[in-house]
């Protein structure tokens, strides 16, 4: 099969890349431009190297007659490499049955023009010798004269082997002989080695790349192949290094190296970390802990053991301790925890030995608070003690407005009417007269000061405070977490009490902390703000499967703003005990400024046995018979009436047991 040489050629040079046509283009002295096409460069380079006409030009028979010939024979010729040393080339066989033997590679591929007729110069390679190039002109003129006589004479095809480098061009380009043309045939027609370049940047005539070139013949002309099937002449299989999909693997920069990868690196960080923590924890003694939990909506929560108010020192309780022992917020909870670990904010709480002072499974079986039936209070809490007959307050309370256990009560106070000395005679009459009440003072938006004072002033009693220097979010959660310490004490059956200052603060707290509703009533009170306190003030009930939780409150009214009127109206209605005090008593020095005529307690006869009842509405007959004397002036008469005969007596039994007699109060 005939091939034109120029097609070979041009199938070489279309199989190179542009970076290298341009560095041939140059060699030949042709300055390509920027944006010149592949396909128009290619035949610059062989207009260059003397190669002109279409791709399919017409070739005379002669020429595929010479061709076929020059393939088929085998011309033995002996040249020299480039070390100098004599170096046997063959041509192919003309049989693929017999492996083909080594062929010479000159060093230098040189470009050649030659007539096969003889007549044109014969090109020789630089480094042959004398007797090799007469061996091979010898050799061309058998072939010639082998030729048929009748074909007309033809030029010999011209092939064009060009340098990848300027300066490996030599000064003149000698002819070349046909028989060194037959010689090197298979690296001009099938793999073309003779213009490329290994990885290293070596031609393909250096000896580094002598011994590749020859793995890549051998494997092109393996003789294993179907019948009947060659591979294309001018196709050459391409090395490997060359393969495009193999370049552009190499040429990945998207992937980054293995030990670059973050993923690796972070594992190995978090490996580390963990271990190390596992260490720490390890070699550290559990920390006995005691605190209220305060659970969060996601589950969790925090172990707060410096009062209700968050701290660095919190214990964190997980999501499996809470479902595992069925806690609820505000349980006291006492266990062990362990210093906060590396990257942790918090100690954790490790174990959970009790749950408000019981048993953790028997905690799990109590009832919930919401679950409880609320009844009247039917048992009193009394305030005068035996011990000191002069403390006006809890005497006065005991008759005129009684308070039980369950109680929902209103201290309705002006300001500067002594309701927080008030406060503190109800909070230690409870803890004297009742130690088995849990009392708890809780102090919303109060004076330092004042949270100072009630501490020294309480015995037994927990004070939970937030001064008015912090935000109202801190407000809310004090007061929150305080009533749900209450119910958990409530459902274990315990008695309860709540003396909250005031309930005019901590709806201010909830309308600037809380998310507006949009309805805002009189005042700007939003009535979203509303609910809240509400729901904390009705909490207060007596229990009847045991146990109960009284509140009493404090409520500012007479201070000149339409919101503190507001916020009384809406909770004057939900408590069943009233304490008012009055502000013109306070101005007269009158103290405690309790307004007789207006303080009461709903179903009272449940506080009272028949005897004591009946002698309490005997002395509010009295007292209010002595109202239309003074005007504005007979609450003042009545409470002056009052303390004065209370004073000749050592306890309220003796007093009322005169009442009975019917003698005159004055």
């Amino acid at each position: 099969m005939s091939v034109d040489a120029n097609e070979l050629q041009r199938a070489t040079l279309e199989r190179k890349k542009s970076d290298e046509l341009n560095v041939i283009a140059t060699a030949l002295g042709v300055k390509p431009g920027s944006r010149v096409k592949k396909a128009d460069l290619v035949d610059l380079i062989l207009q260059a190297a003397g190669v002109t006409g279409s791709r399919r030009a017409n070739v005379a028979p002669a020429e595929t007659a010479v061709a076929e010939a020059a393939v088929a024979e085998t011309v033995p010729a002996e040249t020299a490499d480039g070390n100098g040393h004599q170096v046997e080339a063959s041509s192919a066989e003309s049989s693929a049955s017999g492996p083909p033997a080594p062929r010479r590679r000159a060093p230098r591929s040189v470009g050649w023009t030659g007539d096969e007729g003889g007549g044109a110069d014969e090109p020789a390679s630089l480094f042959d010798s004398p007797s090799a190039a007469a061996a091979r002109r010898e050799a061309a003129a058998a072939r010639h004269q082998s030729a048929p006589v009748n074909d007309p004479p033809a030029a010999a095809p011209t092939a064009v082997v060009l340098y990848p480098d300027a300066n490996a061009l030599p000064a003149t380009t000698p002819s070349v002989d046909p028989a060194d043309v037959d010689a090197q045939g298979d690296d001009a027609g099938s793999n073309d080695d003779a213009s490329r370049t290994d990885e290293n940047g070596r031609f393909d005539g250096e000896p580094g790349g002598r011994r590749r070139r020859r793995r890549g013949r051998d494997r092109g002309d393996r003789t294993d192949r179907p019948v009947g099937v060659d591979r294309p002449v001018g196709v050459d299989r391409p090395e490997r290094n060359d393969r495009p999909e193999r370049n552009e693997r190499n040429d990945r920069t998207d992937r980054p190296e293995r030990n670059d990868r973050p993923e690796r690196n972070d594992h190995s960080d978090r490996v580390r970390d963990e271990s190390r923590e596992r260490f720490e924890e390890s070699s550290i003694d559990p920390v006995s802990i005691t605190g209220y939990l305060d659970l969060r909506d996601e589950g969790y929560g925090f172990l707060r053991i410096d009062g209700y108010l968050p701290s660095r020192d919190d214990a964190y309780v997980s999501v499996r301790q809470v479902r595992q022992f069925g806690l609820r917020r505000g349980d006291f909870l006492a266990g062990t925890s362990r210093p906060a670990g590396h990257k942790e904010k918090n100690p954790a709480l490790l174990r959970i030995d009790t749950v408000n002072g019981i048993d953790p499974e028997l905690a799990r079986k109590r009832p919930r608070f919401e679950d409880l039936t609320p009844l009247f209070p039917d048992e009193k809490l009394t305030m005068e003690m035996s011990d000191d007959p002069t403390n006006m307050t809890a005497r006065i309370v005991d008759l005129v407005s009684p308070i039980g256990k369950g109680q929902r009560g209103l201290i309705v106070s002006p300001p500067k009417a002594g309701k927080t000395t008030i406060m503190k005679q109800i909070a230690r009459s409870i803890e004297v007269n009742h130690p088995e009440v849990h009392l708890i003072v809780l102090l919303v938006d109060e004076r330092p000061e004042e949270v100072t004072d009630m501490k020294r002033w309480l015995q037994k009693g927990e004070v939970a405070a937030s001064t008015f220097d912090r935000p109202a979010e801190e407000h809310i959660q004090v007061a929150e977490l305080t009533i749900e310490r209450a119910k958990r004490l409530v459902e274990t059956g315990k008695d309860v009490c709540i003396i909250l200052d005031g309930i005019t603060r901590l709806v201010r707290a909830y309308n600037l902390g809380a998310p507006a509703s949009g309805r805002i009533m009189s005042g700007g009170i939003d009535t979203g703000a509303l609910y809240p306190p509400k729901k904390f003030f009705g909490a207060a009930r007596n229990v009847e499967e045991g146990g109960s939780l009284t509140i009493l409150a404090t409520a500012l009214v007479d201070t000149g703003s339409r919101v503190d009127e507001v916020i009384f109206e809406e909770f004057k209605g939900t408590a069943n005990m009233e304490l008012r005090l009055d502000h013109r008593l306070a101005e007269r020095r009158i103290f405690p400024a309790i307004d007789v005529e207006q303080s009461s307690t709903r179903h009272e006869e449940l506080l009272f046995d028949g005897p004591q009842l009946q002698q309490i509405y005997k002395l509010r007959r009295a007292l209010s018979a002595l109202g239309g004397e003074g005007g504005d002036g007979g609450a003042a008469a009545r409470l002056e009436l009052l303390i004065d005969r209370l004073k000749t007596f050592r306890h309220n039994g003796e007093f009322l047991a005169e009442v009975a007699k019917g003698s005159n109060l004055a």
